[in-house]
């Protein structure tokens, strides 16, 4: 991953796994990465990679069971017409 010198890694971790979990890669439900493997996917900090997962969770894109991982949240959907 090519890295914006002026964008907080955090940031640019996080706007990824958004838009995997927007897209559908992650489907509600489905267990995300833990931090050992967001640190190994983009060469982040273990700190750094358990900051985007709080980020996650506070932005209700995803939610943690304790002991088992966090999973992707279901999205809401946009209101009809």
């Amino acid at each position: 991953m090519k890295w914006e010198p002026e964008v907080p890694r955090w940031r640019q971790v996080h706007a990824v796994m958004t838009e995997r979990i927007v897209d559908g890669t992650y489907r509600p439900g489905q267990r995300l990465p833990s931090a050992m493997d967001i640190c190994g996917e983009f060469g982040i900090s273990q700190v750094t990679a358990k900051r985007v997962l709080t980020e996650l969770r506070k932005a209700g894109l995803a939610y943690m069971e304790p002991g088992i991982g966090t999973f992707a949240s279901e999205l809401p959907q946009p209101p009809s017409p």
